[in-house]
């Protein structure tokens, strides 16, 4: 039987990277993103669209679909970054990268428990801005918050979660060629999806709560 993974934010960049590649390696791909694209369809088994993980009802419908269904790896990957600067912050901006880069992962993980089983793996795409210690720069309030408290959510993921035998990791997938960052990145979707899917591949409940970059690097918190 194939193993199953969903991946939230699949419909382009590094979840459908993600996507692409594991359905190259035989998976059963779920996409799960607000609108599909050409592509996902392309790969994925099943796409769930019209899904704003932030979106309380969402999330509870999606899970309603998947009742049933086992994942043996869960990708929260969907993600959202914006500027802010000292002396003219939105605090609006911030709270809407809060509600998409925290608060929608540890929801849709707290759905999804039912279709995970021992074995299973949360993978939570983060970011080394969520890092306090590797903050050399300032700057990105919302976004580096977002990161931080996602970092955070994982990490307690990861120790209440253990006991039922599924691992967590926080992963960082590079500085990545994507529209978030206006395509501007050092390395290709494909390539972080490569290192992330590795870093997911090394996981284990003995490394659980973790945060790595995709190039396999220990991260500071």
């Amino acid at each position: 039987m194939k193993s199953t993974v969903l991946i939230t934010g699949a419909n382009r960049g590094v979840g459908l990277a993600l996507a692409a590649h594991y359905a190259d390696e035989g998976y059963r791909v779920i996409g799960v993103c607000r609108q599909s694209s050409d592509a996902l369809a392309r790969v994925a088994d099943q796409v769930i669209e019209s899904t704003d993980v932030t979106q309380p009802d969402d999330v509870a419908r999606l899970a309603k679909t998947l009742k049933g269904q086992t994942l043996d790896l869960l990708i929260n990957n969907a993600g959202l970054l914006r500027d802010e600067s000292l002396g003219s912050l939105d605090f609006d901006s911030i709270r809407e990268q809060m509600e998409i880069n925290a608060y929608a992962p540890l929801r849709v993980a707290e759905a999804l428990l039912p279709n995970l089983a021992k074995g299973s793996k949360i993978a939570n795409i983060t970011s080394r801005m969520g890092s306090i210690a590797d903050n050399d720069s300032g700057g990105r309030y919302g976004y580096r918050a977002s990161k931080a408290a996602l970092n955070a959510f994982g990490k307690s993921l990861a120790m209440d979660l253990k006991p039922r035998g599924i691992a967590v990791a926080q992963l960082h997938p590079g500085y990545v060629q994507t529209r978030m960052v206006n395509f501007g990145g050092f390395i290709s979707p494909q390539d972080a999806a490569l290192g992330i899917a590795a870093r997911i591949e090394a996981l284990t409940l003995d490394t659980s709560g973790g945060f790595w970059h995709s190039n396999g690097e220990s991260l500071p918190w």
